[in-house]
C-alpha cells in the first residue's frame, strides 16, 4: 500500500511517499481502507522531534475516515464494509474524567493516517456521520474532540455566556465556535487576520478583534462587557489578558500553549475573581460518541480549508506550519 513514512527528523520536507506492506489486523483489531485523512499541528511538531515518545520509521496521522477492510477474528461490533471514522486517542482507560498512563494518540509511534490502510482497535472505529462528505468526516476527530471537551466537560458552556476564542483559525478553533453557537453562546474571537475574524463571524460569531493592535483586549473588554469563558490554545502573554477580561467567576480552559509559558500570573486577579482554570486534552471514548451525536443532531459540517492529494503532504504540512489555514487542512487518499 501507499503511506507517507517520515524515517528522519528535521521538519516536513523529511516526509516520503513510500511502498509498504499492508497492515494485518490482531483479534480485537479492524483495518480500514481510509478515504481522506487530517492534517494536526502535532504532525507537524513530530517532522521536528517536538512531541514526546517519537519513534522511527513511523506513518504519521491521526485524523480519518473510510470504509472498514477487514476484522479480526473477535470482533462484532463492527463489519466489512461499514462507513466510519476513527477515534484517535488510544487506551483511553476506564476513567471519563482522566486519561490512564497507557493513553496516546494515534500516528507516532502508532501506524497513523497518512496511508491507504490503518490499523486501529475495533472500539475506537465509529458510524460516519451520514451528512459528512469523507473529507468533513476525516477532519472532524482529534480537533472535534478536544473542542467538545475543553467547552463541554471542562468548560461547561452555558446558552447566553460570552465565550472567548483567542487565535481563530485551526481546526479546534473553529470547531469551538461552531459547537459553542449551536448551543446559544455568544461567542467572540481574536486573530491577527481580519479575514478569518469574518469567517468566524460568518460561522456564527458575534464578533472579533485583531490581536495585533496594542489595546486589543480593553477593546474586546469594551465589546463585551467581560468574558465568561475562554478556550485558550496560547498561553504566553495571551493568558493574563484572558484573566483580566475574566467575569467573577469566569473560566477559562487551555489546551495548548503555542506563545510559550505564562509569564507574571497576577494571581490576586484569579482568585479576587473567583475564577477556575481547567487543562484538557482530546476526550474519553464516552466524550468522543457524544461529540459525533452532537454534530450529527446539530448538522455541523466541519470547516475544510484545503485538500491535498497525498503525494502533497509536504506542501499540506507547510500551509499548517505557517497558519494560514482557516479550518482543517484534508489529505486525499489514493484508491489503488
Amino acid at each position: 500500500m501507499k503511506a507517507v513514512v517520515l524515517r528522519e527528523l528535521g521538519g516536513p520536507h523529511q516526509l516520503k511517499l513510500e511502498e509498504v506492506t499492508r497492515p494485518t489486523p490482531g483479534p480485537h483489531e479492524v483495518v480500514v481502507q481510509l478515504k481522506a485523512a487530517a492534517l494536526n499541528r502535532r504532525d507537524v511538531f513530530i517532522t521536528y522531534g517536538q512531541y514526546p515518545g517519537i519513534k522511527l520509521p513511523a506513518i504519521p496521522g491521526s485524523d480519518g475516515a473510510g470504509v472498514v477492510a477487514e476484522v479480526g477474528a473477535e470482533v462484532k461490533q463492527v463489519s466489512v464494509g461499514s462507513e466510519v471514522i476513527i477515534n484517535p486517542g488510544l487506551n483511553w482507560g476506564p476513567a471519563v474524567h482522566k486519561k490512564g498512563d497507557a493513553f496516546h494518540i494515534l500516528g507516532v509511534p502508532t501506524d497513523g493516517t497518512y496511508a491507504q490502510y490503518v490499523k486501529i482497535p475495533a472500539e475506537n472505529v465509529f458510524r460516519k456521520p451520514s451528512h459528512l462528505s469523507w473529507e468533513e468526516a476525516a477532519a472532524l476527530p482529534l480537533g472535534g474532540v478536544t473542542a467538545y471537551r475543553a467547552l463541554f466537560t471542562k468548560g461547561q458552556v452555558k446558552e447566553g455566556e460570552n465565550v472567548l476564542i483567542p487565535g481563530v483559525g485551526g481546526g479546534v478553533a473553529t470547531f469551538l465556535v461552531q459547537f459553542a453557537v449551536a448551543v446559544g453562546a455568544k461567542v467572540f474571537v481574536t486573530s491577527s487576520k481580519e479575514e478569518k475574524i469574518e469567517k468566524a463571524k460568518a460561522l456564527g460569531a458575534a464578533g472579533g478583534v485583531n490581536y495585533t493592535s496594542s489595546d486589543w483586549s480593553k477593546a474586546l473588554k469594551k465589546m463585551t462587557g467581560g468574558i465568561d469563558l475562554s478556550i485558550d490554545s496560547i498561553g504566553g502573554e495571551v493568558f493574563n489578558a484572558l484573566v483580566s477580561l475574566g467575569k467573577t467567576n469566569s473560566r477559562i480552559v487551555s489546551f495548548g500553549a503555542t506563545k510559550g509559558v505564562v509569564q507574571e500570573l497576577v494571581m490576586p486577579k484569579v482568585f479576587l475573581k473567583e475564577m477556575t482554570i481547567y487543562g484538557t486534552t482530546m476526550g474519553s471514548p464516552q466524550e468522543f460518541a457524544e461529540m459525533v451525536h452532537f454534530v450529527e443532531k446539530h448538522h455541523i459540517h466541519p470547516v475544510i480549508d484545503a485538500t491535498y492529494p497525498l503525494e502533497q503532504v509536504i506542501d499540506a504540512q507547510r500551509r499548517m506550519e505557517r497558519g494560514e489555514n482557516f479550518g482543517k487542512i484534508v489529505l486525499s487518499i489514493p484508491q489503488d
